[in-house]
């Protein structure tokens, strides 16, 4: 019998609301196949299954509310069947959550779990008080669309519609960053970058481009972190139950802000081996998809680092607090011009960034870290190798 539980979502997540069931008891299951949307402070999560198997039992409904590593449901591996996991089914009582929990539910979400609506649409539609039920659906085979929920926004929300999410993801967030301080000893460091050959190569390469094809910035530092952790790997990974658990996969994280206020930080996977374009196109979808509230349980569990850009709020530099159980978080401020010292000891203008490292000193060294950075930097007056 294998026990699918709801995985970690990130340090801030302790627990999501079941939205929707994708799967049903006889439901053959594979390996990376989504199989629930869950609800958390910060969005509708696309819950992926990484085992395989037939479903035998859904212990939860739509509505619970459930911990983070609760069981949701029971799977049949290879060999096993349905009579033979009566007797362990009736001894293990399904997990469903606190009774005054429940009360606070909306039973509606059950009634809706064989209907196609987007999580984003189921999200929307209970943040503004609207009943999924009394939406149809424009989308392909009637499929409930965020659009089609929005139509009906208006008249919802003339009715008082109190909403606390902004304040459980203030809340959330605030745990996290303050486990972070507490248990985290943090060491800063930061490096001037130029950016002229940055900026010529990427409006060089941008001419060749459509609009919608444009690359960024962005997408080139997130590019050069990923490089320099292939040879500073003690940057690359967490730090768990007293050790430090490295990751052979680089997973970006890459820090959002959201429309509504607070942020997220879900993970470009295997950045380091995506061609820009590539990190480009993933890099926007991650970005919508963050702001419409429907991300993959993996995006939320697996960055390995996390790079934050705060140059388009106008500020120098940033210098941010790890989000464990990772070890280390990059920061970019703007490209602006600084008076710069060449080579001859001529002075002329420089666009150049301030590149920012915060580290954790259990797992590595200033002068370890300070390595890494100056790889940053240098990957970074390549941009042609990116």
């Amino acid at each position: 019998m294998i026990e699918f539980k709801l995985p970690f979502l990130g340090a801030d997540v302790d627990e999501g609301k079941l939205l929707q069931w994708q799967i049903k008891p006889g439901d053959t299951v594979r390996r990376g196949q989504v199989v629930a949307v869950v609800d958390t402070s910060k969005a509708a999560v696309d819950v992926e299954s990484w085992q395989e198997g037939t479903v035998f039992e859904l212990r939860a409904q739509p509505g619970d509310i459930v911990p983070v590593g609760a069981v949701l449901a029971t799977l049949l591996g290879a060999g096993e069947s349905e009579q033979t996991q009566t007797v362990p089914a009736a001894e293990a009582p399904p997990v469903r959550m606190p009774e005054p929990v429940v009360a606070l539910s909306r039973p509606a979400a059950a009634a809706t779990a064989r209907r196609r609506i987007s999580p984003a649409a189921r999200k929307h539609a209970e943040d503004h008080g609207i009943d999924i039920d009394s939406v149809s659906g424009t989308g392909p085979d009637g499929a409930v669309t965020l659009q089609d929920v929005q139509r009906l926004e208006a008249p919802a929300q003339a009715q008082p519609a109190p909403s606390d999410r902004q304040a459980a993801m203030r809340k959330a967030i605030a745990a996290a960053m303050s486990r972070s301080k507490k248990e985290i000893p943090h060491y800063y460091l930061s490096e001037t970058v130029p950016m002229r050959k940055a900026q010529q190569w990427l409006a060089a390469a941008n001419e060749k481009r459509s609009i919608t094809e444009r690359l960024l910035m962005a997408t080139l530092q997130i590019k050069a972190v990923a490089l320099a952790l292939k040879k500073y790997p003690d940057m690359n990974g967490f730090y768990v139950d007293g050790e430090r658990r490295p990751s052979r996969s680089i997973h970006v994280g890459v820090a959002i802000s959201l429309r509504q206020g607070g942020l997220i930080a879900p993970a470009i996977h295997n950045a380091v081996d995506k061609p820009l374009d590539q990190l480009m196109r993933d890099l926007t979808d991650l970005v919508q998809r963050a702001r419409a509230g429907s991300l993959r349980s993996s995006e939320m569990s697996d960055p390995t680092i996390t790079v934050t850009n705060l140059g388009e709020q106008g500020v120098e530099s940033v210098f941010g607090v790890i989000y464990p159980p990772q070890v280390a978080l990059v920061g970019f401020g703007r490209v602006r011009d600084i008076a710069w010292v060449t080579a001859d000891g001529g002075l002329c203008t420089m666009p150049a960034t301030t590149a920012s490292l915060s580290g954790d000193h259990r797992v590595s060294d200033g002068h370890y870290g300070a390595l890494f950075l100056a790889e940053v930097r240098e990957r970074l007056q390549h941009p042609e190798q990116l």
